[in-house]
């Protein structure tokens, strides 16, 4: 059973008192690229924050497993995407332990994949999440994305498509980048929900300032990733963003135009997307 967590603080919409914490005008000036994609500024986002990184992972795992054993009353199996960064780590920690999930019915998915690693190497997304989840419950299914197969982008789009996404988690990165649509590459109208991208060097950045790299030059230009239509196609998301170093992409998220800007406002025009925040990343 997941422990007990403090009461948290929700916005749905926002609150006069989190806009002082969350003033996108407090932020410097910036430019959008020439290249976006506009949406009418709409906000669904439940927003939730607590005191402590660690609170925020219960929380989000909870939210997560009740979900969860809420649909597998109503369907045969529940399909679910993952996504793999340290921000991630409390909330798939506390979801491993969560009680009355059959998770012989979930059949999992996730978000990404660097191109040219090892199929062995530490920093492989599939690595990370074997050893913090796949490999700790008896899952009906497990697809990974290979990136070393023939067609792997034909071969997963096919199985993410052959039946309807129930849950998503998943993170919002330092440039707003959801999964790894960077801004010079989101579309919020991709026509295929899988394609290979160039990480843009916020992007790569990150992987070092996340611990997962040693130097810029050892990350990856290319990766594998699900697109923006892809993750928005689940009926629930569960967006996880702790940390100082996301502060100014929150800000943005919650703010901004809905824009490929920052790619992570499209998340306000998903009618059942919550946001967990701790202390440091809602700033």
């Amino acid at each position: 059973m997941l422990p007990q967590i403090p009461h948290s603080r929700k916005m749905p919409p926002l609150t006069a008192k989190m806009r002082e914490h969350l003033d996108g005008r407090s932020m410097p000036h910036h430019t959008e690229p020439k290249r976006k994609q506009q949406r009418p500024r709409r906000n669904h986002m439940n927003t939730e924050i607590f005191s402590t990184r660690h609170e925020m992972g219960l929380a989000a795992a909870r939210a997560a497993a009740d979900f969860l054993r809420r649909s597998l009353l109503e369907q045969e199996t529940v399909r679910a995407i993952f996504a793999a960064a340290p921000s991630q780590n409390e909330m798939l920690a506390a979801l491993r332990e969560a009680e009355g999930i059959d998770w012989r019915r979930v059949v999992a998915f996730h978000m990404d994949e660097y191109i040219g690693l090892d199929a062995t190497a530490p920093q492989r997304f599939s690595t990370f999440l074997r050893e913090r989840l796949f490999d700790h419950l008896p899952f009906r299914e497990v697809h990974l994305i290979e990136p070393e197969r023939t067609e792997p982008v034909k071969h997963y789009e096919t199985l993410l498509k052959a039946l309807p996404i129930d849950l998503v988690c998943l993170g919002i990165g330092e440039n707003g980048h959801v999964a790894f649509n960077d801004p010079p590459v989101a579309d919020f109208n991709d026509p295929v929900w899988v394609k290979v991208v160039e990480l843009d060097d916020a992007c790569r950045r990150q992987q070092v300032n996340d611990d997962c790299f040693s130097t810029f030059d050892e990350v990856p230009k290319r990766a594998i990733t699900l697109t923006i239509p892809a993750l928005l196609s689940g009926r629930r998301l569960i967006c996880t963003v702790p940390g100082s170093t996301k502060r100014h992409a929150v800000r943005r998220t919650l703010n901004e135009a809905i824009s490929t800007a920052c790619p992570a406002t499209v998340l306000r025009s998903h009618p059942a997307c919550t946001l967990f925040l701790d202390s440091e990343s809602a700033g």
